[in-house]
């Protein structure tokens, strides 16, 4: 019995938590996107230890994805040739991020970062794919890889896919169909989050505390699995984008202000 009362009081004082990764899940997933940043977005404003909110995001993450993936993957939609280049750098390098040992000061001016920039992207998404139709640029190995490493190497140690960085790049030079875009992104996103967090099991500091942990993950499985199987009708996706970002750049204000000044 103290162990369902202890479950049943987790779950009343986390409700509302709970509820948004239930929201985010689902509407990530229907996109092929893990929702990672918004995870993070959410966790930043709780009491958790920095070092918890980059483990829970990243597992949430793995969750998620692999659905959508195994979806992608089941439909041909990857273009090996293509994605590996991307991936080669960006899964070291996510797990060098993850093992990185940063203070949380400088992790919290990260995110904030991070954030504003993700927002931003996702703010300008609908106009980015609109000129990637125009637009021809050349695509080269040495191009992919860079993406790949830099954004790899950021996602771990922020804790988050870095898919919200690569799709509109991805948009942006031509690199593919928007379904094989979404595709590569929901594998990039796999790929770094399991990287990120094998770095972060290896850091002296890893901890996480395994209740919330478990309900979130839970959570977000119900969430993706309801996501990939459906698409959003209620909302047009451009909207949904646009209000996803303003509250990620209220979150992103709000760190950068305690944090910076």
């Amino acid at each position: 019995m103290p162990i369902f009362q202890f479950l049943a009081d987790t779950l009343i004082s986390n409700w509302e938590i709970i509820t948004l990764f239930f929201i985010i899940a689902v509407l990530y997933s229907s996109v092929g996107f893990g929702g990672g940043s918004s995870y993070i977005a959410v966790l930043a404003l709780t009491s958790l230890a920095f070092t918890q909110i980059r483990t829970i995001a990243l597992l949430c993450n793995i969750v998620v994805v692999s659905g959508s993936t195994f979806i992608f993957a089941k439909n041909k939609l990857f273009d090996w040739k293509k994605i590996i280049p991307l991936a080669i750098t960006s899964l070291p390098l996510a797990f060098l991020g993850g093992y990185l040992k940063i203070t949380q000061t400088f992790f919290f001016i990260l995110l904030g970062l991070t954030l504003m920039t993700a927002a931003t992207l996702m703010w300008t998404s609908g106009y980015i794919q609109q000129r990637s139709k125009e637009t021809n640029l050349k695509k080269s190995i040495i191009k992919d890889t860079s993406y790949g490493g830099i954004i790899g190497f950021i996602s771990g140690m922020v804790g988050i896919g870095g898919g919200i960085f690569l799709a509109p790049l991805l948009h942006l030079t031509n690199w593919d169909t928007p379904k094989k875009i979404a595709a590569t992104s929901s594998f990039f996103i796999l790929i770094n989050s399991i990287g990120g967090l094998f770095g972060q099991y290896l850091n002296p500091n890893f901890y996480i505390e395994p209740t919330i942990t478990i309900i979130l993950m839970f959570t977000v499985l119900i969430g993706g699995q309801i996501g990939t199987r459906i698409s959003i009708k209620l909302i047009a996706p451009i909207k949904l984008k646009k209000a996803t970002a303003i509250l990620i750049a209220i979150v992103s204000i709000r760190i950068l202000w305690k944090y910076l000044f």
